[in-house]
């Protein structure tokens, strides 16, 4: 099997799984109990929130609360900021972020509040003066991904938030998901308040995940409960789980093969618009402003779904965009944003390389994909 589907989940590396693994059978104990056993995982469990903490850039280990995943942690921000500014009924995002910040606005719209949906260019890129435009002083929460899971288009999230700061009493929010263990993140020196990580895309487990929240700001706990994480989530640490994301944290730190992958990358995208004649690159095509693992790939008059049963016919993995959307056949709100044409945008793939990709992946790749886009063009009615 290849495969290239790294932006939806990634391998439990097996330096993760090694670290976890006292902890999935020796270690068992309560983290809140005071013990001799409930200390010891209490001790992994901080130990893990040094390494996340690290990886970000935070200025302190205080600033990480544990969650379940990304969504969680989104939601939480979100919602909290708004509880925290009951008279601040303005909410600024963009029209091509995840489901879990982009559905959650959507809702919020519905309960009254304005959402401002800030939109991209052709490239997938924000417009800063737009934000600027759209800042109130009733806005309560700017919310940006930092990198598109479909695209891989980065955003400007050091400009965004010194717009923010310098323009409104807002807090700043990034869903950093797609991005950590990607590129270089240091939150001690930007003006991001919030920011979302999920331990399964950069090869921790699925199900952990985790919050920075600035020192000095406050959010209502999103789960009631026990006193867990200094009253701010409640609910037993799910330890082998942190332990994992630790791990995947150091692991991203200090063995760094993402100029690896990026090589790869551009060797795929670059041998597939050489031979394919009806492909063109979703996103800027300035690579220095997109993940260096992601391509999002259009060809022209061909069903993406009917692509990606070939390619996993032939034993390769990829996607038609996110993961959270895969059973629909519209297309995605990250192209209809971006302008691309429907006989385009359905014919999209993502391919998103990890650590694991290997330069055979990318050759045996280039070596069926041009065939099966060629019989699938040929039986295309969309042809004009």
């Amino acid at each position: 099997m290849i495969y290239l589907d790294n932006n939806a989940t990634t391998q439990v590396a097996p330096e993760v799984l090694e670290a976890m693994q006292p902890y999935l059978s020796k270690f068992f104990g309560n983290p809140s109990s005071a013990h001799t056993l409930g200390r010891e995982m209490k001790q992994a469990v901080e130990r893990a929130r040094e390494e996340v903490a690290e990886l970000l850039g935070a200025a302190d280990a205080s600033e990480i609360v544990f969650t379940s995943c990304g969504s969680e942690s989104d939601n939480w921000a979100i919602r909290g900021v708004l509880a925290a500014e009951p008279s601040k009924r303005h909410v600024i995002t963009t029209q091509v972020e995840h489901e879990a910040v982009r559905n959650l606005c959507r809702l919020l719209e519905n309960d009254g509040y304005e959402v401002t949906w800030l939109g991209v260019s052709e490239t997938g890129e924000l417009n800063l003066e737009e934000l600027r435009s759209a800042l109130r002083p009733d806005t309560a929460l700017v919310s940006t991904m930092l990198a598109n899971n479909e695209t891989g288009v980065l955003f400007p999230i050091e400009e965004i938030g010194q717009i923010v700061r310098q323009r409104s009493q807002a807090l700043f929010h990034v869903d950093g998901v797609q991005a950590v263990g990607k590129i270089a993140i240091d939150l001690k020196r930007s003006d991001v308040d919030l920011f979302a990580l999920s331990g399964h895309k950069l090869h921790a487990p699925q199900g952990v995940g985790a919050l920075y929240v600035r020192n000095k700001i406050s959010l209502a706990p999103f789960i009631i409960g026990g006193a867990q994480e200094q009253r701010r989530r409640a609910g037993t640490l799910a330890v082998p789980n942190i332990v994992g994301l630790g791990a995947a944290c150091r692991l991203a730190q200090y063995d760094n093969c993402h100029d690896i992958i990026e090589k790869l990358r551009n060797k795929l995208e670059d041998g597939i618009l050489e031979q394919i004649p009806n492909a063109r690159v979703n996103g800027t095509r300035d690579r220095a402003k997109r993940l260096p693992n992601t391509s999002n790939i259009s060809f022209d008059y061909v069903e993406g779904q009917n692509i990606l049963a070939h390619l996993d016919e032939a034993g390769i993995c990829v996607s038609t965009g996110s993961a959270c959307h895969s059973t629909t056949h519209e297309s995605s709100a990250t192209l209809r944003a971006m302008n691309v044409p429907y006989t385009t945008a359905q014919g999209s793939i993502r391919f998103s390389l990890g650590r694991y990709n290997t330069d055979a992946d990318v050759e045996t790749t280039l070596r069926l994909l041009p065939e099966i886009i060629e019989k699938l063009a040929a039986m295309s009615p969309y042809i004009p």
